[in-house]
């Protein structure tokens, strides 16, 4: 089992504009080619966690059924201080606190399939500082933004990441890097 964040990003590093919109990722020619992998990984997927702002994008932006055709009966995690709606059918599990009891949780779940952080970059930051993150799997786009919600916005050293694989897909680079447990300072 291994703790993945796949996610996209633009050239400068943003996941979403500073309207929490994943818009610009849509608007990349050859989206659709890059996006046939995800079915592949998807495979190997047993559990999957999201912040509240990516929950509430994806409510807001996507019909309910695309969630069931994309997760199907997948258990995910929702991270949040707030009340949330819930989208009819769907396996969440709405949770605050600290990521590791969680991630266990999670770990049960999935069994000997993959935990997939689907985002945002503050979430995968939290795993990668509490030494749960164990593959950063990100696909580049060629669009900058200028500002938004970063990738990861902490500090992870090079000591910390591998690089464990580059792809082209379409227009994008897929960068596959590996994380080792973050020493006592870093």
């Amino acid at each position: 089992m291994v703790t993945q964040y796949h996610t996209a990003t633009t050239l400068d590093g943003y996941i979403a504009d500073t309207n929490n919109s994943l818009g610009w990722l849509f608007d990349v020619e050859g989206a659709a080619e890059a996006d046939a992998g995800f079915t592949e990984f998807f495979g190997q997927v047993g559990a999957m966690c999201m912040g509240a702002t990516t929950y509430e994008w994806v409510m807001a932006n996507q019909p309910p059924e695309t969630w069931h055709t994309m997760y199907g009966d997948l258990p995910c995690w929702v991270f949040t201080h707030r009340d949330l709606p819930t989208m009819l059918g769907a396996n969440l599990r709405f949770v605050s606190g600290t990521v590791e009891p969680v991630h266990a949780e999670m770990a049960t779940a999935a069994g000997d399939r993959n935990i997939w952080i689907v985002g945002g970059g503050e979430l995968a930051g939290q795993f990668a500082d509490a030494g749960l993150l164990d593959e950063v799997d990100v696909s580049v786009a060629p669009v900058t933004l200028g500002a938004g919600a970063p990738l990861l916005p902490r500090r992870i050293s090079a000591a910390r990441m591998h690089l464990a694989g580059v792809t082209q897909s379409g227009q994008f680079a897929e960068l596959r890097y590996r994380l080792t447990r973050p020493a006592a300072e870093e």
